[in-house]
Formats: structure tokens, sequence, C-alpha cells
């Protein structure tokens, strides 16, 4: 069983460098993959995730789920869509293959991993050989709907004393002084 070596890049906003170099056996599942590259980042992995075939423009192809989606529906293609039932060597198509990891789908940390390289042999479980710089907290990242969350906008202070809507919206109760909503 051979080796295979990916190096995966966290895509983040800051101007260091993370990445992992993780080898793996190319019967692996992607479950294991996974694995392997949330515990490489120190990540919690109590999120959601998914895999998806990339190519050299880092399009999002065939998706490969944590969980089963389905739904009962039946797949068309056959194509595994889980993790655990898809095997990497049956999903690699280029010598440098790609794919893109996007883990928990409210913060959308991105994974971007290529493939860098083949050993003649491939490890028991999968081994970081190389960590590049220092992953951030997971949840250092704002999740897309934290500005929903509560009873504030985004820390502000909707009501008055008097428990009225108070928002700052430019317009003048003056504005208004010859509006009659029954005029129609």
């Amino acid at each position: 069983m051979a080796g295979l070596k990916f190096r995966v890049l966290l895509d983040s906003d800051r101007n260091e460098e993370v990445f992992r170099d993780i080898l793996i056996n190319d019967s692996d599942n992607f479950e294991s993959f996974y694995t392997a590259i949330i515990n490489a980042f120190r990540f919690q992995g109590e999120e959601m995730a998914s895999f998806y075939v990339s190519n050299d423009e880092w399009d999002k192809g065939h998706e490969i789920n944590l969980m089963d989606m389905s739904y009962g529906d039946d797949d068309v293609d056959g194509t595994p869509n889980t993790m655990k039932d898809a095997i990497i060597k049956d999903f690699l198509e280029e010598p440098d293959q790609k794919f893109i990891l996007v883990y928990d789908f409210m913060r959308m940390w991105i994974f971007l991993i290529e493939l860098i390289g083949y050993e003649k042999e491939g490890p028991e479980n999968p081994e970081v050989i190389l960590a590049v710089g220092m992953a951030p907290p997971e949840d250092s990242k704002q999740a897309s709907n934290e500005a929903f969350i509560g009873d504030d906008f985004e820390g502000e202070d909707d009501e008055d004393e008097f428990g009225m809507d108070d928002f700052e919206d430019g317009y003048s109760e003056d504005d208004f002084s010859g509006f009659d909503e029954y005029d129609y």
C-alpha cells in the first residue's frame, strides 16, 4: 500500500502561512484524512465538514460529506458521498490532485489540499511530517450568523429607556408630519 503526501494549507486572513504535510495510506478513507487534518490544526472536530474534489483553479467538484446527507435518495453515479465510504486513491485523477476541505459551515474554515508526493509504503495511521506556522484557535473566526445571535444586533442597544425601538435611520419625525396613512 502506497503512501500519499498531502500539503494542507489553512486559508486564513493572517499574513502568516499555516500548513501541514500529512502522509497517509492511499487505501485510507476520507474520514481518516479528515481526522488527521483536524487534529493537525488542533480543532475540535465537532462541526460539519465536506471535502470537494478540485482542479488547478480550486473549483469545487464532487462533494464528500462527513455524514450521509442524501436523505434516502439514490446516488445516480454511484460515487461515494460520505467520508467513511470514500477511499482516497479512488479520487486521484491527477498527479498533483487537489481537494478542498470546508470545516464549520458557519465560520467557513477552508483547507486547500494538494498531493505533493508519493511514498512506496504508507503509514498504518496518518502522520504529520511537517508543520509550518501556528494554527489560529478554532473559535477565532467570527461565524456568519453571530451578528444576529441574541437580543442585540452587533452589540447595539435597539430599545430606548421606554422599551421602544430607536433605530438611527437618518429620518426625522418631522419628515413625516404631512403623511396621513389613511389618505390613499
